[in-house]
Parts: structure tokens; C-alpha cells; sequence
């Protein structure tokens, strides 16, 4: 079996510090704002915390309430994070391992809060701006940010054919 690229541990490395930086401001924001789900603190401008306990995929999309799903749910996350996991272990592009190790990162810290709570906690409230209605996290983020890079790499690839 081949090595992993540097590329890949790269990925590896973004996607564990992710995980770690989207549970360490979830416990924040737990013991900042309790579980009370709609507990909210304006920062500043537009920007304010707000609990929200989403059932869904990112963004509050497809909503899960029942059970069987919730782990359904987990599972997708986590099969989809050993698939990319594979895919970055041979990446040899920057773009490509920055993606991916963000979305890895992303998938499993949102699959450990519904393992934990049954659904994952969303905080980041910029519904004041007026044309952003979703409240979401830091894994979110990282997953949106993540298929940003793959889909500049992938444009990138498709221009040099």
C-alpha cells in the first residue's frame, strides 16, 4: 500500500484540528449560552450567538427528526469522511488537500454532536444581515470553505486538459 502524500497529512492535520476547533466552541457556547434552544448574545453589528439545535445537514437543510435518521446521518458523515479519507491520502495538489481535510474535519465534528446531543449545535447568527437566514458552526463553515477549494481545484484540473 502506498504511503501517504504530504499533501495528505496535511488534509489529516486540517481535518483534526477542526474537529477540535468546532467541539472546543460548541462546549463554549454551551456553557456560555446554555441548552435553552434560541438563547441568543449580540456581538456586534450584524453578528450575534444564537443556540440552535439543528436536526438537519448543514445549514438546517433536510431536517432529521426522527432517530433512525439521526444515526443515518451519522453514519453518511462518517462513511463519507473514510472515502475522502482514502482520497487524501494520495492527493498531491494543494487546493485539492486543503478541501479535503476540511470536510473531513467539517462531517466529523457535526457526526460527534449527534452522537452526543442527537443533533448538532449551530451558533454562528448572521440573520441580522437580512439575506442570511442560516445559523451555523464552526464545521460548517469548515465544510463550505472545504468544497470551495475542491471545486477550484477540480476548475483548475479541468482548465489544464
Amino acid at each position: 500500500m502506498k504511503s501517504v502524500s504530504k499533501l495528505g497529512w496535511l488534509a489529516y492535520g486540517l481535518a483534526a484540528t477542526v474537529i477540535v476547533l468546532d467541539q472546543i466552541a460548541k462546549a463554549a457556547i454551551l456553557n456560555l449560552l446554555g441548552t435553552q434552544a434560541g438563547s441568543s448574545m449580540p456581538v456586534g453589528g450584524p453578528f450575534s450567538l444564537t443556540l440552535v439545535w439543528n436536526q438537519g445537514v448543514s445549514f438546517g437543510l433536510f431536517r432529521a427528526e426522527h432517530d433512525l435518521v439521526r444515526w443515518l446521518l451519522v453514519a453518511f458523515s462518517l462513511i463519507v469522511a473514510v472515502l475522502l479519507g482514502g482520497w487524501a491520502r494520495r492527493t498531491e495538489r494543494l487546493a485539492m488537500g486543503l478541501g479535503l481535510g476540511l470536510v473531513i474535519g467539517g462531517a466529523i465534528g457535526n457526526a460527534i454532536d449527534r452522537i452526543r446531543f442527537g443533533a448538532v449545535v449551530d451558533f454562528l447568527d448572521f440573520q441580522r444581515l437580512g439575506f442570511f437566514p442560516w445559523v451555523f458552526n464552526v464545521a460548517d463553515a469548515a465544510i463550505t470553505v472545504g468544497v470551495v477549494f475542491l471545486l477550484l481545484d477540480s476548475a483548475r484540473k479541468e482548465a489544464a486538459a
